[in-house]
């Protein structure tokens, strides 16, 4: 079971207790089970998948907690079916794979460490970690929660990409990430490869021009924000910076006497480096004084470290505890890291600044929909409208083709040159 769905178990199992308030677990029969389950399928917004959870549940409060007073009807190991019944057009068969929580882990944790272990040996995101193993969950409960290293391989993922594509009609991208995700699983962690990614065909994704707003929208945005978040929307429009490229910021990328922001580790594993606006820079200092004054404080309770690269770290050990490797924007408590297990000052949250930009924009009366990735489009329309060059625009943004970059041309309407509607002319 993943640890974050152990509050749905004690919620199943309290409900159980609940069904016969006067009567004790171990009196229960298998037909007290049998009634609970089936009053919670005739129960409105509960599902199949709901019902085997809390089947699941009941067997290891039995089995742990209440050894010789297990009832017959307990299930000794899952179903052979699939949750969802596989009947056309029905909505049970739109969510095919819904995963039962913990039941992936717990039947196919060695090929589940070993997708971890190739992804980590490639030093890929923890968010990348996270995404890969979600979707190799849900294509293992499409298929009946059967065993991968007996698929083909070929057929089942494209069986599964087109349920995707027919059946939950996601988008383009969503597709595109599971293809990535199961092609990645058969051939590294299941040393099973089927073919080059050419092999399937990709969904097209749909050419979408940006979200921007005017620069008098822009100051009126950052004029109803205060305090942390104000003061990251600043840097996001000012240095065209992507919100995680924002939230990892080190004390060291900032160089106020150049006025530029150093991005370490952007989108693709590229640096570049970014102007740092004179605006927001006294703000920023006095910022990173009230950060300096907690990370004493985290240094003398002998907590004052954050991530860093495993490689830095084996070279210089206390590399992250020092000041200069600490986040600009830390997060107000101390948190387990996922994967070391070790306890640091992370980031703040980036639903934090998403929120307060959301709340702005909705103070603001703006109808159009924006985000904190609005902020980054606004700074590379506002450049091409002053009259910089599309190339040094494409560098501040680190964007790999210059193509990426000329979507704003089409944004301003001007795709190369200046052009005025005949009707103007």
């Amino acid at each position: 079971m993943r640890p974050d769905h152990s509050d749905y178990y004690v919620k199943w199992a309290q409900t159980f207790v609940d069904f016969r308030p006067g009567k004790k677990l171990r009196d229960r029969s298998a037909e007290d089970i049998r009634s609970f389950l089936e009053n919670l399928r005739s129960r409105p917004r509960i599902e199949e998948w709901h019902v085997k959870q809390a089947e699941h549940s009941l067997k290891i409060l039995y089995e742990r907690f209440l050894p010789g007073y297990v009832p017959v009807h307990v299930p000794a190991s899952l179903p052979s079916e699939p949750v969802a019944e596989k009947k056309q057009g029905t909505e049970s068969n739109r969510f095919r794979d819904r995963v039962i929580p913990g039941e992936v882990d717990r039947l196919f944790s060695p090929l589940l460490q070993a997708l971890k272990t190739e992804i980590r040996g490639r030093h890929y995101s923890i968010r990348t970690e996270t995404a890969y193993l979600d979707w190799v969950r849900r294509f293992i409960a499409f298929h009946g929660y059967g065993d991968p290293r007996g698929m083909e391989g070929t057929v089942e993922v494209k069986e599964y990409l087109d349920f995707l594509a027919v059946e939950r009609e996601v988008a383009a991208s969503t597709q595109n990430q599971a293809l990535n995700a199961l092609v990645f699983f058969f051939n590294n962690a299941l040393r099973k490869p089927f073919g080059e990614m050419e092999t399937f065909v990709r969904a097209k994704r749909p050419q979408r021009l940006p979200e921007v707003m005017t620069r008098e929208e822009v100051q009126a945005l950052l004029a109803k924000m205060e305090g942390i978040a104000a003061l990251m929307a600043g840097l996001m429009y000012g240095g065209g910076l992507r919100l995680m490229e924002c939230l990892r910021l080190r004390v060291k990328d900032i160089d106020f006497a150049r006025h530029q922001i150093l991005v370490r580790d952007g989108k693709g594993q590229k640096d570049r480096v970014t102007m740092l606006p004179d605006r927001f820079s006294e703000a920023l200092k006095s910022h990173l004084e009230q950060v300096k004054r907690v990370y004493e404080q985290d240094r003398a309770q002998g907590s004052a470290e954050v991530f860093i690269w495993p490689a830095l770290a084996r070279k210089y050990p206390n590399a992250g505890k020092e000041w200069i490797w600490q986040y600009v924007f830390p997060a107000k408590s101390l948190s387990v890291d996922p994967r070391s297990g070790k306890v640091r000052r992370h980031h703040i949250h980036e639903s934090v600044v998403q929120k307060a930009v959301k709340n702005a924009a909705s103070r603001s009366g703006f109808n159009r929909k924006v985000s904190c990735h609005t902020l980054r489009h606004s700074f590379a329309t506002h450049l091409l409208e002053a009259g910089y060059d599309i190339r040094t625009v494409q560098e501040l943004l680190g964007h790999a083709d210059v193509s990426t970059t000329m979507i704003y041309t089409h944004v301003l309407n001007r795709p190369g040159l200046s052009v005025r509607s005949p009707a103007d002319i």
